[in-house]
């Protein structure tokens, strides 16, 4: 995609952690992601280097509300941006105190380390999108794509033949192996399933990750994150049906993960790039939650 800048948000001071995708239009530049409100200063940098200023993005598009993907929308609407979003997350943009607390208990005295800041977003500000409804900006049409399994709040954008895939496409860094995402509390296999199925139909010419960057294979990306995802999940089910504590499983998993990232090639540098953009931690306690809910009938 010719009008395309991929801005590196140096998460944590990292390369390719965490990316927003800027695209030019005849009515200006938009956006789809912005990261957290913590690296909203590379942000504004790279929209620099592309010769335009904040306060010219007009449209931001968001994949879903998670802070690595959304925590700066609300900087962005001070500036008098519109923010698109799924109907499911709209009402934590305007109120966020609940999406905020509930995060401040996994991560406690690093929130604003990792995050920033977040507050709301005003209710006419934000666009909630349909799925399968097409927006026109300028010359260029976005389409939604309702693709749950990693959040019920899940959109990816096509944009002609290019699919920004947000989390459901998973996270894959540099040369390394595609992994799934899984924190809680929406992680559902047969959903993800679903949607990945929905990417491969659309027949994409390239995909682009938010952790990180453009994929072109896309049919052995995809086949390769649905094994992945069942191998994950597989691995934890025996450790939820014995009961036993998940504070006990994070460092097997951990383990587990970091193993077969070293067996696939990749350097301990690499593998801390993929615990900045996935903590693998957080997938025990999602993957947990999966568990819970379909032995009781509950997805």
């Amino acid at each position: 995609m010719n009008n395309l800048e991929i801005i590196d948000l140096h998460f944590l001071e990292t390369k390719e952690a965490i990316a927003s995708f800027m695209i030019k239009t005849s009515e200006g530049p938009i956006l789809i992601e912005t990261g957290p409100e913590s690296t909203f200063k590379q942000l504004e940098l790279g929209v620099r280097k592309s010769g335009f200023e904040l306060k010219d993005i007009k449209h931001v598009f968001l994949t879903h509300i998670h802070f690595d993907h959304a925590g700066a929308a609300w900087k962005l609407a001070k500036m008098g941006a519109h923010i698109y979003v799924h109907p499911a997350g709209a009402k934590h943009l305007n109120q966020p105190d609940k999406l905020w607390n509930s995060a401040a208990q996994i991560y406690g005295d690093q929130m604003e380390k990792l995050w920033g800041k977040m507050e709301g977003i005003p209710s006419d500000q934000l666009r909630e999108v349909k799925h399968k409804e097409v927006l026109t900006i300028g010359d260029t049409e976005i389409t939604s794509l309702h693709s749950p399994g990693h959040a019920v709040h899940h959109i990816a954008w096509k944009i002609k033949n290019s699919i920004f895939a947000g989390d459901v496409a998973g996270v894959k860094i540099e040369s390394g192996p595609v992994v799934p995402p899984c924190p809680p509390p929406d992680i559902n296999l047969d959903h993800w399933k679903k949607s990945i199925l929905l990417l491969q139909k659309e027949n994409p010419k390239d995909i682009y990750l938010t952790h990180f960057g453009k994929i072109t294979d896309i049919h052995s990306h995809l086949d390769q994150l649905k094994n992945t995802l069942e191998s994950w999940a597989d691995w934890i089910k025996p450790y939820f049906e014995n009961n036993t504590d998940q504070k006990e499983v994070i460092p097997l998993f951990m383990n587990f993960v970091q193993q077969e990232l070293k067996n696939l090639g990749c350097t301990e540098e690499l593998i801390k790039v993929y615990e900045y953009a996935n903590p693998s931690w957080m997938s025990v306690a999602g993957l947990y939650r999966y568990w819970k809910l379909k032995t009781t009938g509950r997805i």
